[in-house]
């Protein structure tokens, strides 16, 4: 699970994400970043009603992505708020192949 420290909650930290966020695309997944204050990076994941009907199949992208990303919190830099946005086909990959996805797209954004 992802570390309370390390998440992000607020709707309106989710909408300065989405309004001032510099964006990057990786296969199935979106990244759209800014910088923070803080001394520790956030994240919050959006996976969109639209096009996983499926609550269960919904909450499952989300529980692989948050562990994707806490797996690689240690290599992060500080002071980063991301959301990470999935998008159709997604659903299609198993767990590996997401901790890929995840890792390309973080080096593609410089995060790592």
């Amino acid at each position: 699970m992802l570390p309370k420290e390390n998440r992000l909650k607020k709707n309106k930290d989710f909408e300065k994400v989405f309004k001032e966020g510099e964006g990057f695309k990786e296969d199935f997944l979106v990244l759209k970043k800014v910088k923070n204050n803080l001394k520790s990076s956030r994240f919050g994941f959006a996976v969109s009603k639209t096009f996983f009907k499926k609550a269960t199949l919904r909450n499952k992208i989300k529980r692989r992505l948050r562990e994707s990303v806490r797996i690689k919190l240690n290599e992060i830099k500080k002071g980063i708020d991301g959301v990470v946005i999935a998008r159709p086909g997604l659903e299609t990959k198993d767990f590996r192949e997401i901790k890929e996805i995840v890792n390309k797209l973080f080096k593609k954004a410089k995060i790592i």
